[in-house]
């Protein structure tokens, strides 16, 4: 592993922090190399920024400047152009020039010169290793050039210029290089309400602490219709600036682990909260106020912590009682206007057992991180933690302030999954977290160890129980709500299957009240009723039966029933007159067979069109008067049927007797007839040929 040192001479004066300070990163197989005419630069393992120095002004005259820029070998390098403009026209004293490899065995990838140049297509090399040369002679004009650099695997990685406009899709990623800080592009808006349009999106994203700019890093953008107004705050070293109504304005997409951890909502108790010292002012009347740290907690009124001497072995200490991922911090000042009092830079101290603390560190970088704090007593300054600190204590430790130490803040994070925690292991088999200067936990001789009774973390072998405590009920009752849910599915089932059985007649219509009023009505309504029809399934399930013989008719319409005048009405039949059959015809006992009395004769078949017609039902009323043909005309034969006996009448047909006009009744095992008070028998019509041939 090489160190990759950007050298050059930098603007001078109060100017921005990020331009006058040398950076100093790692990456593989970067080596050193001197010049004059380096701008502000970054030199990152995977990304960074390169610029001429004066940028974005004019570059001084008669100047140099080589970066030898590596990646992990087997990996390339591209390159994109957000500024060219170099006086010359033929490349000979200002030009940019690119190689393939570092040293003497290096080769020109590309040489640029020009002003106002437009280079859209990103510039790739052949190996893991590129020299990046600017020289400059005399010259008027031209603000030099700045570009940005990423491995190929990033394809669309943009420059620290692109703004919000240059891409009209509604969502989209894009890869941010290492040190877009280096611009000077301001940007208005802040998380969560959104930035304005014009903002740079990289910029935008180091703000909102997306990435991170010492490395770079993917960001995911969703556009959305504008606000009235845009605020401006200070966060990761870049302020921004409030602006008024836009079209359009994007924010970025997160993991969610960005929620407050409970300083102001008070879930962080006082006992929780501990400090180097408290600041008690006598103001000579015989009172005391203490500058605690209970009052340190961000939008609480009130004084907030203030330690009894400024000096940096001063800290502010918290305990999670359990490890937490924490991704950022907000503080503030004193807040209160008669005393303007606020901490301007300060250090992050974490642990996890209390015995090993170390100071926060970026990825990839060997120095502790110093956070820029407050401007002012009252703003808020949010800086995040990338990557994210995960720990239980978490100290604060201020570094330079303004008149006196005062604090009040807020933690920004989420919990942590259920992993095996090294802090159970011996102190000396603890692994400490990547990065971070270990120091001892009283971080000075003049201060105090705090007070951390009753701080043991709680085991978490019980949250296993706890889950399976609630999941089993509610698998229980899951399998118990399918269980009904099948067996009322299959109930329905077959409950509609069995009622595909039944006639199709009205429910009214197979009551026996209803039958029995039909004697009441008169024989010209009851004449006029629709004819009774067997389902399909009916059929089906008749003809499936053993017990009754199969009667196969001819597709036509069937006759009505008979009405009886009775109150019940038994098993009843209808039939078709006989055709004469032929000699030698045997017809079949159909009538002789046992009925069930819960089973209906299908119908017989209508006579054909030439023949003759069916017969007239009977209607019986209470009084025996008869209503039909004037075959039946005597009371007494009517009454006949309704004084018979109990025994049920079945019907056969006489084949050799087709020719005369009688009742078919049914008889016994020895021949004899058997009346029957609950059937009334249909009589078969002679036909028109019939009654002419008898004549």
């Amino acid at each position: 592993m090489g160190r990759a040192v950007m050298v050059g001479r930098g603007p001078t004066g109060a100017g921005v922090l990020v331009l006058s300070i040398l950076i100093i990163l790692t990456a593989e197989g970067c080596r050193a190399q001197k010049g004059d005419g380096c701008g502000p630069s970054v030199l990152g393992p995977s990304s960074g920024t390169l610029s001429s120095l004066g940028y974005p002004r004019t570059y001084p005259n008669d100047s140099v400047c080589e970066w030898e820029i590596g990646v992990p070998r087997g990996k390339r390098i591209h390159f994109r152009f957000a500024l060219l403009d170099v006086e010359d026209s033929d490349c000979q004293v200002n030009y940019l020039r690119l190689y393939n490899g570092i040293g003497s065995q290096r080769s020109e990838i590309v040489k640029y010169c020009g002003l106002g140049l437009k280079i859209d297509e990103p510039i790739e090399s052949s190996a893991n290793q590129v020299t990046v040369q600017f020289m400059s002679g005399t010259h008027r004009t031209g603000r030099g050039f700045y570009l940005s650099y990423s491995t190929t695997e990033h394809a669309d990685l943009i420059t620290c210029l692109d703004k919000g406009t240059d891409f009209p899709e509604a969502e989209f990623s894009k890869y941010c290089p290492a040190g877009c800080l280096t611009s000077t592009e301001e940007i208005s808006g802040t998380i969560p309400k959104g930035y304005r349009e014009s903002s740079p999106l990289c910029v935008a994203a180091v703000h909102a602490g997306v990435v991170s700019n010492a490395v770079g890093g993917r960001i995911s953008v969703v556009s959305s219709k504008g606000i009235n107004r845009y605020d401006g705050t200070l966060a990761n070293n870049v302020t921004s600036t409030g602006g008024t109504l836009s079209n359009s304005l994007f924010t970025f997409k997160t993991n969610g682990c960005y929620g407050t951890l409970g300083l102001e909502s008070g879930v962080v108790a006082d006992t929780q909260l501990s400090a180097s010292s408290v600041w008690d002012w006598n103001v000579h009347t015989g009172q005391h106020r203490l500058w605690g740290p209970s009052g340190a907690r961000l939008k609480r009124s009130g004084r907030p912590w203030a330690p009894s001497q400024s000096d940096r072995k001063q800290w502010l200490q918290v305990d999670f009682k359990r490890e937490k991922r924490i991704t950022g911090i907000v503080t503030t000042g004193s807040t209160l206007r008669e005393y303007q009092y606020y901490v301007s830079a300060y250090q992050v101290l974490h642990s996890n057992d209390f015995q090993h603390w170390y100071i926060y560190r970026e990825a990839n970088s060997t120095q502790d991180k110093v956070f820029q704090g407050n401007i002012n007593f009252l703003d808020e300054v949010r800086n995040n933690f990338i990557p994210p600190i995960e720990a239980r204590f978490v100290k604060i430790n201020p570094i330079s302030w303004h008149q006196r130490i005062a604090l009040k803040l807020e933690l920004l994070g989420c919990q942590l999954p259920s992993v095996p925690r090294p802090r159970n292991l011996p102190p000396s088999r603890y692994t400490p977290p990547p990065g971070g200067t270990e120091l001892p936990p009283h971080l000075g001789q003049t201060t105090h160890t705090p007070d951390i009774r009753n701080t043991t973390m709680p085991p978490h072998t019980g949250q296993a129980v706890v889950l399976a405590a609630v999941l089993v009920p509610v698998l229980v009752m899951v399998l118990t709500v399918l269980i009904l849910t099948v067996v009322c599915a299959w109930h329905c089932r077959n409950k509609k299957k069995s009622s595909e059985g039944t006639y199709d007649l009205p429910h009214w219509d197979r009551t026996d009240w209803w039958k029995s009023m039909k004697q009441l009505l008169p024989s010209k309504m009851v004449e006029t009723e629709d004819s009774v029809r067997y389902s399909r399934s009916e059929v089906g399930r008749l003809t499936g039966r053993g017990a009754v013989p199969s009667l196969h008719a001819e597709p036509a319409e069937y006759a009505q029933p008979l009405v009886s005048g009775v109150t019940t009405l038994g098993a009843r039949s209808t039939f078709k007159p006989d055709e004469r059959p032929g000699p030698g015809y045997s017809d079949p006992d159909l009538y002789d067979a046992p009925i069930s009395p819960d089973v209906y004769h299908a119908y017989a078949e209508p006579l054909p069109s030439s023949g003759s017609e069916y017969a007239t039902p009977i209607v019986v009323d209470m009084g025996c008067h008869l209503s039909g043909g004037s075959a039946l005309n005597q009371p007494s034969a009517v009454c006949s049927f309704l004084n018979a006996g109990a025994s049920t009448l079945l019907t056969q047909a006489d084949g050799g007797r087709s020719g005369r006009s009688a009742y078919d009744t049914p008889k016994n095992a020895t021949g004899q007839v058997t009346p029957t008070e609950d059937l009334t028998y249909q009589v078969p019509q002679r036909s028109t040929q019939t009654q002419a041939g008898q004549s």
